[in-house]
């Protein structure tokens, strides 16, 4: 049986096999802070594993969620009362979208932030080791949330801390607090999210506490994702309805001794470099060296 850190943490498989099984059995996993996050970043592993008997999707939030902010019905809710509606929304979107399991680790916000307190870490270390996902989504390193930028770090650390063998084929950052169109093209990991799109809406759906309580979240994801897909390529027609960008993490998991700054700090000096070159080629300045 798996101990949690916090007596308050939740596990749920919606098929109710044992957890073991359950985790044992994932290939696609994603590590978010948040309730929603995963509905928003990670659809391509849910899409890829729904009804699919040899692909099982397995959703880890961090955070308990209680500091979101609230309007309308929702506004006279205190933090507590958020926590366990969040909760149980999230519980709902693991069953409409079939996950192999559900994790909510239930941390606060300040603990996961907190770089020198290694107890996220140690725990993702225990999940990743019972799961062994072939690939992995968690928030990308240029999101402008602290908390989403922490757990991404936390996930790489977890994951530099597996044997070599029961690392993923694939560590993917993906969008929420900031999105990757900036990003050169050849860096990016393009993620096609036009399968399935009544269930993309429902999922999102559930999460009325956000919806109803003034975040469109709903709109927004599915309106970046269209917005991705036409503008992705300016010379050629769409060939998908929707597409996610992910930012490649993969070698930050498989060689530890990178630096974690300077890979994300590459990404911007390149689309930096991309945008001088332009302007040089169209006669306006002279390119950085």
């Amino acid at each position: 049986m798996m101990t949690f850190n916090r007596d308050s943490a939740q596990l749920f498989v919606p098929d109710g096999i044992p957890a073991s099984e359950a985790l044992a059995r994932t290939t696609h996993m994603a590590i978010g802070a948040h309730q929603d996050d995963l509905e928003i970043m990670a659809i391509d592993g849910i899409l890829a594993c729904f009804q699919q008997p040899d692909r099982h999707f397995c959703g880890v939030v961090v955070t308990d969620g209680s500091g979101s902010p609230r309007a309308g019905r929702y506004q006279d809710y205190g933090d507590d009362q958020m926590r366990a509606i969040r909760a149980k929304e999230q519980l709902k979107a693991a069953a409409v979208g079939e996950y192999g399991a559900q994790l909510l680790l239930d941390y606060p916000s300040s603990q996961v932030k907190d770089h020198t307190d290694r107890e996220v870490v140690q725990e993702l270390i225990m999940l990743l080791s019972a799961a062994k996902p072939e690939i992995l989504f968690t928030h990308n390193l240029a999101d402008k949330h602290d908390t989403h930028v922490s757990v991404a770090l936390s996930v790489i650390q977890a994951v530099r801390s597996l044997p070599a063998v029961e690392r993923p084929r694939l560590l993917l950052g993906c969008e929420v607090w900031r999105d990757l169109d900036w990003m050169v093209d050849s860096d990016k990991i393009t993620l096609a999210t036009d399968d399935r799109e009544s269930l993309q809406a429902a999922l999102l759906a559930l999460f009325d506490s956000q919806i109803s309580g003034g975040k469109r979240y709903d709109l927004a994801a599915v309106g970046r994702r269209r917005a991705n897909a036409t503008y992705f390529a300016s010379h050629t027609v769409d060939t998908v309805s929707g597409m996610g960008f992910a930012m490649d993490l993969t070698p930050l998991a498989a060689d530890p001794s990178l630096d974690i700054s300077q890979y994300v700090q590459a990404h911007i000096s390149r689309f930096a470099q991309d945008v001088a070159i332009r302007m040089a080629r169209l006669g306006q300045s002279t390119p950085a060296s």
